[in-house]
């Protein structure tokens, strides 16, 4: 068959163009509020096949920075997992100005901080809010601001909001925790009091902390950072200071009845677990009531961390990680005696942030998962965890370009995921 010389060019503008339109569509920027971005599902052609019992290569291709030995098999880059639920990704709610942290409403509503100071309310169709007044003011320099946010669990009666914040105090900066009303035309907080100050203050304007997360009795758990320097990391080994720490406090910010070194002489009645470095996920497992927590780590040296009640967690006195000069931390150990290790760490870092279980069973093999934002990682983790161990270790969201801040679990059965920056979205993950 012949073809002219105008037929042959048509054709191949044809091909062209579906090119570029492929191309576009592939983009690492986020899709528009309407696009919808599918997980591939295995290649039922594919001629060698890795089934959902076979075990997978880890995610984790890149050298570490250390040659240090895992205390226990599984420890770090555990085998890769597969979502084989078909899923789709979509932009839920867009606009937000360097947002830090999230929580629901009882109505499924999503309020949200912004690091420079405002909060804002997210409608169930993703509708964002004017920015909600009455909030004290935030020292936003650095990695501080506004951070985290927690909705009382009796909001319905009483709409108490708590937030976690970096204050400008006499001796420097320090993570803080304050409460508030939500105004009942939802713009404003309503007689804002500070309840809990982390000591001691410190001019720096880093690893403040922050999460906050409820203990099933009323009280919140507070988390804190050792502020980034060496005049101050050794405070979390201190329990005179708050820094480097997991806090267990009221509503009033008093220590919760039960804390572990409540009446010890010399102790800060309020600290939960110590020797932590920059503590920024916190979540309560939704069948055990167990508190897992996720720290960053130097360079490498990023954990999860099973929290129990008086435990030492050994930042700085051992670590995965190195000094970003590439110098041993410390005596460059990894394990001591009377320190607890880190469920798993990552190293290279992935930078987790924010994170909470799936407690959903519209895509079954996630149950009980538990998902953190990764920031330099620009991915979201899925860690499948058994009796208290990671057995499985996937990359969500990874190619899109974006340091994820928080992840929240919805009560329709879709995960929630806050990118960082300006211009930042909430992805919508689910069915």
């Amino acid at each position: 068959m012949k073809f002219s010389a105008k037929y042959i060019v048509l054709i191949a503008l044809c091909v062209l163009l579906g090119g570029m339109v492929y191309s576009c569509g592939s983009d690492n920027g986020p899709p528009d509020s309407e696009s919808e971005v599918p997980n591939e599902p295995e290649d039922p052609n594919d001629d060698d096949p890795e089934g959902p019992g076979e075990p997978q290569d880890p995610v984790e291709t890149n050298d570490p920075n250390t040659d240090y030995s895992p205390a226990f098999e599984g420890q770090t880059r555990i085998n890769g997992v597969t979502t084989e639920t078909t899923y789709t990704v979509t932009v839920f709610a867009s606009g937000l100005s360097n947002p830090w942290g999230m929580a629901h409403l009882p109505d499924g509503r999503i309020l949200v901080t912004e690091k420079a100071g405002t909060m804002r309310l997210v409608s169930t169709s993703g509708t964002v809010s004017s920015p909600i007044t009455g909030i004290p003011a935030v020292n936003s320099s650095g990695q501080g601001g506004l951070l985290d946010v927690a909705v009382d669990p009796n909001f319905q009666e009483n709409r108490m909001i708590y937030w976690s914040f970096s204050q400008n105090g006499p001796g420097g900066t320090a993570t803080a925790v304050a409460k508030g009303r939500l105004s009942d035309s939802e713009t404003a907080i309503e007689d804002a009091e500070v309840i809990y100050t982390a000591i001691p203050e410190f001019e720096s304007t880093a690893h403040y902390g922050s999460r906050l997360a409820w203990d099933g009795e009323g009280n919140l758990f507070v988390s804190t950072g050792d502020r980034s320097s060496t005049v101050t990391r050794g405070e979390a080994q201190e329990l005179d200071a708050a820094l480097g720490k997991v806090l267990r406090i009221t509503t009033d910010g008093a220590p919760a009845s039960g804390n572990p070194f409540v009446g010890e002489d010399g102790v800060l009645p309020e600290i939960y677990s110590y020797g932590h470095r920059n503590v920024q996920g916190l979540a309560v497992h939704p069948v055990t009531g167990e508190l897992w927590e996720s720290e960053l780590g130097p360079r490498g040296g990023d954990e999860v961390n099973l929290i129990e009640a008086g435990a030492d967690y050994g930042w700085p006195t051992i670590s995965y990680g190195l000094e970003y000069s590439g110098a041993a931390i410390g005596s460059g150990i990894t394990q001591q005696n009377g320190m607890e290790q880190p469920v798993y760490y990552w190293d290279p870092v992935v930078s987790p942030s924010g994170m909470d279980f799936y407690l959903g069973n519209a895509i079954p093999e996630w149950t009980n998962n538990l998902f953190l934002g990764a920031l330099s990682g620009q991915h979201i983790v899925r860690l499948v965890i058994e009796d208290d161990r990671v057995v499985g270790e996937e990359r969500l969201l990874e190619g899109q370009g974006h340091r994820f801040r928080d992840i929240l679990d919805g009560a329709d059965g879709a995960l929630y995921a806050l990118t960082d920056g300006g211009g930042a979205v909430i992805y919508r993950i689910g069915l």
